[in-house]
């Protein structure tokens, strides 16, 4: 794993390629640190995660590394434990989250990229969770991100099979949110459109989407507070600011 900050993006990186970068434990207990450490970065306005190896993204957790340590108990917690923190730290980071897949993204693989915000495919993505083929259960809270996604037919569909299934497949049951030859590209361009909007308004909207997630249906005190609290913000002043004048907004500064 590795994070690189460039600007206002913090890139998060797979790197082990000659094991499809698939996750061990050292790997699962990196990724929230890293993600802690970019959303801690002064200037970083989002997240791209992706591989350092063209072709790859996440052959998922890595199962000779399950065959050798499941009998502990002990090592299943603390696996558990990690997997679950990665998921949490991408699925409720404050900053926007896409995922540049690009290649196979099965089981734990297919996991991190439900976690993120937007997911972009290369026509050679391919997407499965496959836990049926190993007699084993995907936890509650990444089904929960599948069935958001898709809706409890298709996740049933994909879990009860464990088949993999394309990317322009996986687009039309609204797992990917965009198809591209050059995921780095596309993400670069998606990344430079976000960039340029209000910074509150997208915390404040992906917190919004987390509540509506989570259950709630209708306003409150805390959405009405913030919506109220954009009125004063600083990027209200410049957005409106820049309107008037007919510039473009610079809400960096």
């Amino acid at each position: 794993m590795s994070l690189t900050i460039e600007g206002p993006v913090a890139r998060l990186r797979l790197n082990r390629p000659d094991k499809r970068n698939a996750m061990d434990q050292a790997m699962w207990e990196s990724l929230p640190r890293l993600v802690e450490q970019a959303v801690a970065t002064p200037g970083v306005r989002l997240i791209l995660l992706g591989s350092a190896t063209p072709g790859i993204f996440c052959a998922g957790a890595d199962i000779g590394e399950f065959a050798r340590e499941t009998a502990s108990p002990e090592w299943r917690a603390r696996n558990q434990a990690a997997i679950r923190a990665t998921q949490l730290a991408l699925a409720r980071a404050p900053l926007p989250v896409i995922a540049l897949v690009d290649g196979d993204s099965v089981g734990g693989g297919c996991g991190l990229a439900l976690a993120a915000d937007i997911r972009i495919a290369s026509p050679r993505a391919r997407f499965g969770i496959t836990p049926a083929k190993l007699g084993l259960v995907y936890p509650l809270h990444d089904t929960r991100l599948l069935v958001d996604l898709v809706g409890p037919g298709q996740a049933k569909r994909l879990l009860y099979t464990g088949r993999l299934i394309s990317a322009e497949e996986a687009q039309r049951i609204g797992l990917v949110e965009e198809l591209a030859e050059n995921v780095e590209s596309a993400a670069e361009a998606l990344a430079a459109e976000m960039i340029a909007v209000s910074p509150f308004t997208q915390k404040a909207t992906r917190a919004t989407v987390q509540r509506i997630l989570e259950g709630t249906a209708d306003d409150d005190a805390a959405s009405t507070a913030l919506f109220d609290q954009a009125f004063t913000g600083p990027d209200f002043a410049e957005g409106v600011s820049a309107f008037l004048a007919r510039r473009k907004p610079d809400f960096a500064r």
